[in-house]
């Protein structure tokens, strides 16, 4: 943002907070004018439209704040009263069931949703037993959105991404598994093997060495570290650099 928007995103909070709202109006849309990313920018228009009896206006502005800002949940409100003054009231309750949605997760209990987590993996189990990748996938993925610093939950949906070819989620999924645990094997291992196929020799040693650390007689550790001295890398190393 150049100083030029980033005085008038000031001058123009400042109008809207005193209540001053058609110089704010006035400056706002000068902010959209040079530089349309502003969530909250969209959402004072929007008020200040809805103030005024223009519902169109009001909802084309909130609902361009909640696009730039999913989680907004005052814009939301804001939208769904706008959606209802409109009669569109499908719209305004697919709005107030994201909201509820969305705060009833955020408040939920930890342990509450670790058993919310841990019956979704099952279910996930369960497809994975009658082949329904896909469907085993989706309830993975509600399982780590419900806690996702569970490393084996991250592990599993990373396996199964894998497995269908998705190997960039997967890699992202092992990674956020060592992040949330480093110290788990088997998300290390995966982590390894995934790189040892892609040619990452010298990444995939360092995970097979950190499994080691935590198990040192870990067989497919020791086997996958072995394989890594004669695995071909994905580019030629620099003259005089081998790999051991």
């Amino acid at each position: 943002m150049d100083d030029h928007v980033r005085q008038l995103l000031l001058l123009g909070r400042e109008h809207y907070h005193r209540g001053e709202f058609d110089k704010a109006e006035y400056v706002l849309r000068q902010v959209i004018a040079k530089s349309d990313r502003h969530a909250d920018v969209h959402h004072m228009l929007g008020v200040i439209a809805h103030g005024s009896g223009d519902f169109t206006r009001a909802e084309i502005h909130f609902e361009k704040a909640v696009f730039l800002n999913p989680n907004y949940t005052e814009a939301q409100l804001n939208l769904m009263v706008t959606y209802n003054d409109l009669g569109k009231y499908d719209a305004a309750r697919r709005i107030y069931a994201q909201v509820r949605a969305r705060t009833v997760t955020a408040q939920l209990d930890p342990f509450i949703k670790g058993k919310l987590s841990n019956m979704h993996a099952e279910l996930s189990q369960a497809y994975v037993d009658v082949g329904m990748a896909s469907e085993a996938i989706r309830e993975l993925e509600k399982a780590v959105t419900l806690c996702p610093h569970f490393a084996d939950l991250q592990t599993r949906l990373g396996v199964l991404y894998r497995d269908t070819g998705d190997l960039s989620r997967a890699t992202q999924c092992f990674l956020t598994a060592k992040q949330a645990n480093a110290r788990y094997v088997p998300g290390r291992l995966a982590l390894g093997t995934l790189m040892l196929g892609s040619g990452e020799i010298e990444a995939a040693r360092r995970e097979f060495e950190a499994v080691l650390d935590v198990e040192p007689e870990n067989r497919l550790a020791h086997t996958y570290l072995r394989l890594t001295h004669s695995a071909p890398r994905t580019s030629t190393p620099p003259p005089g650099n081998d790999l051991a």
